[in-house]
């Protein structure tokens, strides 16, 4: 009895910028951003999240990634002028990958392409947020740098 060992070949990840024909498959993504973080949003504002990133006039992008032409998570963020810089920092907004896709590098691929933009665009500093007790993410983002020990505060206007 002969036991082959070939293991499948791995699936190419395609990191890109958003198009509207993703505004669908990204819908699917984000609902799923919102309840994992157990949050709702008025679908006006999803509706003008999505519009802004194709809005020349808007700071805000979406890079997407796809694996085996299938959109399976995305990165938004946005680049804003800082006080204790020179440049621009990027702050990385939102990241979310589907939960059936975890585990395959894309979330790393998608950080991935934001520190290459960064450093092609000459940004000084690239930032992001997460959830205290979200574990998955910190065990990525810990690979890049060590939280800076600073806690976020925030006062919401909106109803």
């Amino acid at each position: 009895m002969r036991i082959s060992t070939k293991r499948a070949p791995k699936l190419a990840i395609t990191i890109r910028d958003a198009s509207r024909e993703d505004e669908a498959r990204w819908l699917e993504l984000w609902n799923g951003y919102l309840a994992f973080y157990r949050v709702s949003v008025a679908p006006e504002v999803t509706a003008s999240t999505f519009a802004r990133v194709f809005d020349p006039a808007s700071a805000l992008k979406m890079r997407v990634a796809e694996l085996d032409a299938k959109l399976v998570g995305f990165a938004l963020f946005l680049t804003h002028e800082g006080t204790w810089i020179k440049g621009h920092d990027c702050y990385l907004e939102d990241l979310y990958v589907d939960a059936a896709y975890r585990g395959q590098k894309i979330g790393k691929a998608l950080v991935d392409d934001l520190v290459a933009m960064s450093k092609e665009k000459g940004w000084s500093r690239l930032y992001w947020h997460t959830a205290e007790d979200n574990r998955t993410a910190r065990a990525l983002y810990d690979r890049y740098v060590q939280s800076d020990g600073h806690v976020r505060y925030r006062i919401s206007f909106e109803k």
